[in-house]
């Protein structure tokens, strides 16, 4: 049985059969399973989408409720579906939520929830093998589309397990007034960090933000030549193997008023990185110390793809070498919102790109896996 033990002889036996299964239902697998409906897949008889979430939304369901729509900026419609009339004013929480409940319905996307894909693993025949909470799927290609939400980025510093005070990720924050009379530290130079930061301020007794390097504030507009600039340094790490960054961890933060009237304020006086942690706050080794009841860890995120590792996709730069959106060591996978299509138009176009090389794929039949 070439290794496998009976549970996974049962699995493989007992698995569903379809071209294409589509992991995440986030603005990357929903843009996918679109573009497989286009071109003539049928979902759950060609293709399968399945969410661990447990309602429509992507990770925006899980985004704090002071982030409201108004707030969320690049933020661009799926393909074939506008979001309009949405009110500014309410959490992106709701109003993303319901469009995508909206699109998954209109489009009839059949996305299966709540699902765990617990690993994929090569299956017989030249089909990979999707284990899962609800059963297996055999498949002749893998859209992976599961972004970082689930692995909140958490940095390790010497005395961080000796703090008294309160520690959590930017994944956990519900919102400000949690932060009243309270002397906060925001970890991380990111839009998150100084959102939060920003929020958090008129109600804490004091902040104080640190970051790795000096924040990159950026004037004046975004246009296609900056995004396609930003866009192919996040590529070039990729096709190298190396982890991805973010793009927006390559365009600086962009300037508005609202930051412009924090850095006049103080607030976004920014500190470098301390050098430890003690149980009452934070310290540095020139001897400067700042004391401090909670620590907002606004240290963003890794891709999760833990679920992929049988394949044995990763490359020793710690990522998985990218042919633009297919991984380079199996062609039958595709991941669509990694790297530079971790944004929401990117991940538009990521999922079409991936859908016209499935097909390309398929008529060739499918590979069996070096």
């Amino acid at each position: 049985m070439n290794g496998i033990g009976a549970g996974e002889g049962a699995a493989a036996a007992d698995a569903r059969q379809v071209d294409v299964v589509v992991i995440g239902a986030g603005q990357a697998g929903l843009s996918a399973a679109h573009h497989l409906r286009r071109v003539g897949f049928e979902p759950e008889r060609d293709f399968v989408v399945l969410d661990h979430a447990p309602r429509p939304g992507g990770a925006w369901q899980f985004r704090w409720p002071s982030l409201t729509y108004g707030k969320v900026h690049g933020m661009h419609a799926l393909p074939g579906m506008e979001l309009t009339g949405a009110d500014p004013a309410r959490p992106s929480s709701e109003v993303i939520g319901e469009y995508f409940e909206s699109y998954e319905k209109t489009f009839d996307l059949r996305v299966r929830r709540p699902v765990e894909v617990q690993r994929v693993r090569e299956g017989d025949g030249g089909r990979l093998l999707v284990e899962t909470s609800d059963g297996a799927w055999a498949t002749r290609a893998l859209i992976n589309a599961t972004g970082t939400w689930d692995r909140p980025f958490w940095p390790r510093y010497p005395g961080q397990e000796t703090f008294r005070g309160r520690q959590l990720h930017t994944a956990r924050y519900a919102g400000p007034e949690e932060f009243a009379g309270q002397r906060v530290v925001v970890v991380g130079g990111g839009a998150s960090g100084t959102q939060h930061l920003m929020e958090i301020a008129p109600y804490a007794a004091a902040t104080t933000w640190v970051t790795r390097r000096p924040p990159v504030f950026r004037e004046g507009p975004f246009d296609e030549n900056l995004g396609r600039a930003a866009v192919a340094m996040v590529e070039e790490r990729v096709r190298q193997g190396l982890a991805p960054l973010s793009v927006v961890s390559v365009t600086g933060l962009p300037v508005n008023d609202a930051i412009r009237e924090a850095r006049a304020n103080g607030v976004l006086d920014r500190l470098p990185m301390f050098d430890r942690i003690t149980p009452t706050g934070v310290a540095w080794n020139d001897g400067r110390e700042v004391e401090a009841d909670v620590i907002l860890w606004a240290t963003g995120f890794r891709a999760a793809i833990d679920h992929l590792a049988p394949l044995k996709l990763r490359e020793p730069g710690g990522g998985i070498r990218m042919e633009g959106t297919r991984a380079a060591l199996d062609p039958r996978v595709h991941l669509v919102g990694y790297g530079p299509s971790a944004s929401t138009i990117g991940a538009n176009r990521a999922g079409r790109a991936a859908v016209r090389d499935i097909q390309r794929l398929l008529a060739r039949g499918t590979p069996v896996a070096a």
